[in-house]
């Protein structure tokens, strides 16, 4: 991407500690209210005039924190379609992600879908589903589905579940879906639910989770499967010394959201952006680059199964894995 549509700066009241990159084009400010020309829209979407940028934030995984430039291409491919800026913001925590769609503070996300069931059950909910992704490889059978795969050292000596007992588990975030909920209602349907590891470690993402495993600084970790795929296909990290011992799934999709503040007809121009992009040689080649098919509408009632998941611990006093 040329320095003249990436530039990188700080959110001043996250107190200098995220980087967040400036992805631009056509975009119109109050004395410079130039639109998208009309040839570089997608069918039936309208440039927004004199709108000011939209601020997207990542933390659900369709590649992995390896392959971030490719969510700044999407921006910036969703951006120029729409006459729009988009701020992408990356490496926040699930929870502070959330407070920032409660406030306002964002209007578009790559989230994963327990944070995305919290925030659209707000008394006010504060995102709508734009979108989900198809993956390429046949395990995912056409559907925006994906699995929460238990990994181990290839070499390791464990071939099942209860073979970690007393072990060291390590996940990347409490409001994680496929790292914490899911395991979590695993481990409980499984009669696990408390004492069953003899340490749990918060290693802040998938791919760090996967590095503790293969470094041995943790016998195993429930991760994205897309995290695994991708880092496996381009050959990145250390996915290639993981084995999968068992998965979780198919569960729906982590996805795109976006906040019911935006104008109602640039929603859906965004959306309708993102569901055409297979369709377009430059959007189909930056959805092959992530390992997506395309993007398909996905539904709220997709998430229930998050839902249930976390309802069952609370209702079972089970609210950490021990």
């Amino acid at each position: 991407m040329g320095a003249g549509l990436k530039s990188l700066g700080i959110w001043g009241f996250l107190g200098g500690l995220v980087a967040a990159t400036t992805i631009g084009v056509l975009w119109a400010g109050p004395k410079d209210e130039r639109v998208a020309d009309p040839s570089e829209l997608v069918t039936g979407e309208t440039p927004a005039a004199a709108a000011r940028p939209v601020r997207m934030v990542m933390s659900g995984a369709f590649v992995s924190e390896s392959g971030i430039n490719l969510y700044e291409s999407i921006a910036h491919y969703v951006a120029r379609k729409n006459g729009i800026t988009i701020e992408v913001t990356t490496g926040l925590a699930y929870s502070t992600i959330n407070s920032m769609f409660e406030t306002g503070a964002v209007q578009l996300g790559f989230i994963c879908g327990l944070p995305y069931t919290v925030l659209r059950d707000m008394p006010t909910p504060r995102v709508e589903l734009l979108a989900g992704p198809i993956m390429k490889y046949p395990r995912y059978g056409g559907r925006p589905v994906y699995f929460a795969d238990l990994v181990v050292r290839s070499g390791s000596s464990y071939h099942s579940l209860e073979d970690l007992r007393g072990r060291t588990l390590v996940y990347n975030d409490e409001r994680s879906h496929t790292g914490y909920n899911a395991p979590r209602h695993h481990l409980m349907e499984h009669g696990f639910a408390s004492g069953f590891f003899g340490k749990i470690v918060r290693s802040g993402s998938h791919e760090e989770s996967i590095r503790m495993v293969a470094a041995g600084e943790a016998d195993a970790s429930w991760v994205d499967s897309l995290v695994l795929d991708y880092d496996r296909e381009k050959h990145l990290g250390r996915a290639g010394e993981m084995r999968v011992l068992e998965s979780i799934g198919p569960m729906t999709v982590s996805p795109l959201v976006v906040s019911p503040d935006l104008p109602a007809e640039l929603r859906a121009a965004l959306r309708r952006t993102l569901l055409g992009m297979h369709q377009d040689p430059d959007g189909k080649r930056l959805l092959d680059a992530a390992l997506i098919e395309r993007f398909v509408p996905v539904e709220d009632a997709q998430y229930d199964g998050h839902r249930s998941m976390k309802n069952a611990a609370e209702e079972a006093g089970t609210v950490a894995i021990r």
